[in-house]
């Protein structure tokens, strides 16, 4: 067997940094890379080749045996292939699509193509990346293999198209000039948490950037929310105000250097410049004494606005209750939940108790705010009650931006709170301020400081919240980190934008295989949301190129949403989808389920518009993509008031008593709670019909065992009963005798009418229970898993009449941790297979991308 060709290296050749030599075989020139070697040979020096690289300088006398060999056994006997200098030269061009501009893809393929002796250039396009080789046969497919199979961290390859072209002649290998010709449809890198080696820089005392509150490089920084055009260049980014210096345009053009074509790039000498507007202060701080300024302030019980990646954030220290109080009192979060930012890992595990998945969700790239079980007993320590109160969880983030870890403070600084609120920032119900200017007014009535940079936010973009349930990450909302990355489609579509829902709203856009999903934009109920799911929408089609032919709105005639859409059109159709068919085929799509496939899907939420005119929300649809069929419900009880009975739970505890037969007896909770004028308003509302309309919402009947309970009669944001009555099961007992309590079931009168589930027998347990002094505790629990049974026993009689066997859950109800739980572990126990959310979140989140795959199915 042949080990290797031996040559002679003729010379080094100048400008690959000793990785690259012309070599002598036999005569003919040949560019090998040496690279592999302990140290660059010499000119003279024998080396052996191996599959085109240099794997060890030998003696003449050895390359002579080695030449011998080769003669003798002929070139058909030996494994090595023949010297690329006999082998024909080709130019290939590799034409890249996925996410491969702002994550380093240039300089891998200018250190690929030089490593291969390649010859041709490289450069950023409005669909992705184009690179053109020259060379021997052998390393230009070489080159082809390494780009689809060893790309950079952040690059996610979508598809490698060749196309042979003739020979140029190209003297090396360039990055060429970018040029915005053409469509644009490239997939642009989420912004991403501060890697390590930046990290380590920020700490190091003699590196250039030590304390560098805007250090990054190609592997972590911001990406989408600075883009302001295509293709990915810095004068397409809001770093464009930034020329860099000397030494960061080395950096920046040397192929050997991490931060070579970083885009966001810059240092203390060229990059944004920090600094602390303190309100009691005519003059402005700047760079480190900006960053000492605000950590007293935090320190000594301060509010202070921070601009971060996708917006300013809101924070004090979390530990001082009376900073924390005034901050939920300024910002009227009424008993909401903040996330906090712990300073590191070590303080983190202090105050929640996490697994190896939670850890890894938490420290990865993306950073979310992970919802974590509060850790008690020995060794835990705590924030102020004022923080999340009554939660047994919290909401833990790590920095995930260098001005992050400074403003905690690096080794020798003064010391700050460890543990800071973290909450967006702008005021209750309207989107995140990423305006400085804005800022400096809206957020006046609520902070005491402003620290912040003259770097532009292009679009806002919020902090993403997940948890982790029954074996997979549960996105709870998706933003930074996620968007603007595409999702894989199960079928072809045409060009859509889809509007979502009024809650959580989100919107998407899709085109052939892949939708985009936008960024968390938050309720519709102001003009300034409306007006940036506009901007978003925007935004959206710069970066994907996609000109919708079509919109896709919920079929709710009130949802702003809607109008949103049909203001929009300007001339284009405009589809409505149900919401709850939305739900299922969102989760249905994640999953590759085919155009052709149908599932058992249970939609479980607050609020939907229904085909026959009522509220739904509790539903079990027999459903593919192009229609449904309503299979089972809730019962129908009587909505009163609207949302009303949504901000007051009693209402709907009151419905439910009355449809279960039971009286209003003043000993049980929710009639306590109603004041005695509205009871008799009710009494006749529900007697009549009067301002009521029947919901089938199993939303509403969590809030309304919430208050029979006597958990939670009245809310200050959406699912607050629900919520705490979920905090409660989850420290029930184990072991309860009783198992629960048992829904009843009513068929329709037609043959084809759905199945009703009755919760009639479930409110008077649940009455009598209350009645007994059980515990609140195991009440809760009793009814998560009343509704888990539920859901398996529908999902049987679903399999009996359809021969399905996927069950698909979906809808806000199914945020639920422990229901989720339960109820997937008791479908899996009954040989069913369970589809739930994984990419999305299961509430309305998710709703617009169901709404796209619906209306390119025709539905």
């Amino acid at each position: 067997m042949c080990l290797g060709i031996p040559g002679r290296v003729v010379e080094l050749v100048e400008g690959y940094a000793d990785q690259l030599a012309l070599v002598d075989v036999e005569g003919a020139g040949r560019r090998v890379n040496v690279g592999m070697l302990d140290a660059p040979p010499a000119a003279g020096d024998w080396v052996l080749l191996h599959m085109g690289f240099a794997v060890e300088i030998i003696d003449e006398t050895k390359a002579e045996q080695a030449l011998s060999g080769l003669r003798m056994m002929g070139a058909g006997s030996c494994d090595e292939e023949v010297p690329p200098a006999r082998q024909a030269l080709v130019r290939r061009r590799f034409e890249v699509r996925g996410v491969v501009q702002g994550v380093g893809f240039r300089p891998f393929v200018y250190v690929t193509a030089s490593a291969l002796a390649l010859t041709g250039s490289v450069a950023n396009t409005g669909t992705g990346v184009l690179a053109e080789v020259e060379g021997d046969l052998d390393a230009v497919t070489e080159f082809g293999h390494r780009l689809r199979t060893g790309p950079p961290p952040l690059a996610a390859v979508e598809s490698v198209t060749e196309t042979d072209l003739p020979l140029a002649g190209d003297a090396g290998f360039t990055i060429a000039d970018t040029a915005a010709t053409g469509r644009a449809r490239t997939l642009v890198s989420p912004d991403t948490a501060t890697c390590q080696d930046c990290l380590a820089e920020l700490r190091d005392p003699g590196d250039r950037r030590h304390r560098h509150p805007f250090i990054t490089c190609t592997h972590c920084g911001p990406r989408f929310t600075i883009v302001t055009g295509l293709p990915y260049d810095r004068a397409a980014t809001t770093m464009a105000a930034f020329p860099m210096c000397a030494a960061c345009r080395t950096e920046y053009e040397d192929p050997r250097d991490r931060r070579f074509h970083a885009q966001p790039i810059a240092c203390h000498d060229c990059g944004p410049r920090l600094e602390l507007i303190d309100g009691g202060s005519e003059e402005p701080l700047h760079g480190d004494e900006a960053l000492r300024a605000a950590r007293k302030l935090l320190a000594d019980g301060g509010i202070v606005a921070v601009k971060g990646l996708g917006g300013y954030h809101l924070a004090c220290d979390a530990r001082d209750e009376t900073a924390v109080a005034r901050l939920r009192r300024r910002k009227r979060r009424g008993g909401k939940p903040f996330a906090v930012m712990a300073a590191n890992l070590d303080v983190a595990g202090e105050l929640v108790t996490m697994t190896e998945d939670e850890q890894a969700l938490l420290t990865g790239a993306r950073k979310p705010i992970v919802l974590l079980p509060r850790r008690t007993g020995p060794g835990s320590t705590r924030v102020a009650d004022a923080v999340a109160p009554g939660s047994p969880d919290l909401g833990m983030l790590l920095p995930y931006t260098p001005l992050h870890v400074l403003l905690f403070g690096l080794d020798g600084d003064r010391p700050g709170p460890d543990v800071l609120v973290m909450t967006s920032g702008n005021r209750s119900g309207e989107p995140i301020v990423i305006d400085d200017a804005q800022a400096l007014t809206e957020l006046a009535p609520l902070v005491d400081a402003w620290l912040r940079h003259d770097r532009a936010i292009r679009i806002p973009c919020d902090d993403s919240v997940s948890r982790f349930v029954a074996g997979a990450e549960l996105p709870v909302r998706r933003a930074r980190g996620h968007a603007p990355l595409p999702l894989a489609l199960p079928f072809e579509v045409p060009p859509l934008l889809a509007a979502g829902a009024d809650l959580k709203n989100t919107c998407a856009l899709g085109e052939g295989g892949y939708a985009w999903v936008s960024q968390h934009i938050g309720d519709l109920d102001d003009l300034s949301t409306v007006e940036a799911l506009t901007r978003t929408a925007d935004h959206l089609t710069l970066l994907t190129g996609v000109e919708p032919e079509q919109l896709v709105a919920d079929r709710h005639p009130g949802y702003r949403s809607g109008t949103w859409a049909r203001t929009h059109a300007r001339g284009r159709a405009v589809r409505t989808v149900q919401h709850h068919h939305a739900h299922i085929a969102s989760v249905m799509g994640e999953h590759g389920l085919g155009p052709g496939e149908s599932v058992i899907g249970f939609a479980f939420d607050g609020t939907g518009h229904g085909t026959d005119g009522a509220v739904w929300g509790g539903e079990a649809l027999i459903a593919g993509y192009k229609s449904y069929r309503r299979a089972a419900q809730l019962a129908y009880v009587p909505l009163a008031g609207g949302d009303a009975s949504v901000l007051r739970p009693y209402r709907m505890a009151l419905a439910h008593l009355r449809a279960a037969g039971v009286g209003w007896d003043e000993e049980l909770p929710p009639v306590a709670a109603c004041p005695e004028t509205e009871r008799n308003v009710l009494a006749h509302q529900f007697a009549t019909g009067f301002g009521c309309v029947p919901t089938s919402s199993m939303g509403r009947l969590f809030d309304a065992v919430a208050s029979l309970a006597g958990v939670r009669h009245e809310v200050a944001y959406e699912a607050q009963a629900a919520i705490e009555l979920e905090n409660l099961a989850r420290s029930a007992p184990a072991d309860d005798p009783a198992h629960g309590y048992a829904f009843g079931t009513l068929t329709g009168p037609g043959p084809g009418d759905p199945v009703r589930a009755d919760p009639g027998p479930v409110i008077r347990a649940v009455a009598a229970d209350v009645r007994a002094g059980t515990a609140r505790e195991v009440i809760a629990a009793r009814f998560h898993t009343a509704v888990a049974r539920l859901t398996v026993d529908l999902a049987g009689l679903c399999r009996e009449r359809s021969g399905l066997d996927a069950v698909v859950l979906g809808g806000g109800v199914f945020q639920n941790a422990k229901l989720l739980t339960e109820t997937q572990h008791a479908l899996e126990a009954g040989g069913f297979t369970v589809l739930r959310p994984r990419l999305l979140p299961p509430n309305d989140g998710g709703l617009a991308f169901g709404q796209l795959l619906i209306a390119a199915a025709g539905g």
